[in-house]
């Protein structure tokens, strides 16, 4: 009896996805793509060209796996830097005796 396999050796992206990907490289190379609408500037790494079409293809409803939440994450765990607040309207507010 053979044993199964992990889940983790299915596929993660669905073809359509790979094809989003693979017109956002195209376009890329030609220098067409851009990083939104409206007069923003083009893309220049691969890595933003990949993320392009990965969003693009979310938008379609492909098989794309969810983005990674951890940078919100540490963002909002981080430490506030205790500062002393002044209290020197407090002291303004007082009446002076001359």
């Amino acid at each position: 009896m053979a044993a199964r396999k992990k889940s983790s050796s299915r596929r993660k992206y669905g073809k359509s996805a790979s094809k989003s990907v693979k017109r956002a490289m195209h376009k890329k190379k030609r220098g067409t793509l851009k990083s939104g609408k409206g007069r923003h500037p083009k893309v220049k790494s691969r890595e933003q060209a990949i993320a392009i079409g990965l969003s693009e293809a979310r938008a379609k409803g492909a098989k794309v796996p969810r983005k990674k939440s951890s940078s919100r994450k540490k963002s909002s765990t981080r430490k506030k830097s205790t500062r002393k607040k002044s209290s020197s309207r407090k002291k303004s507010s007082r009446k002076r005796s001359s």
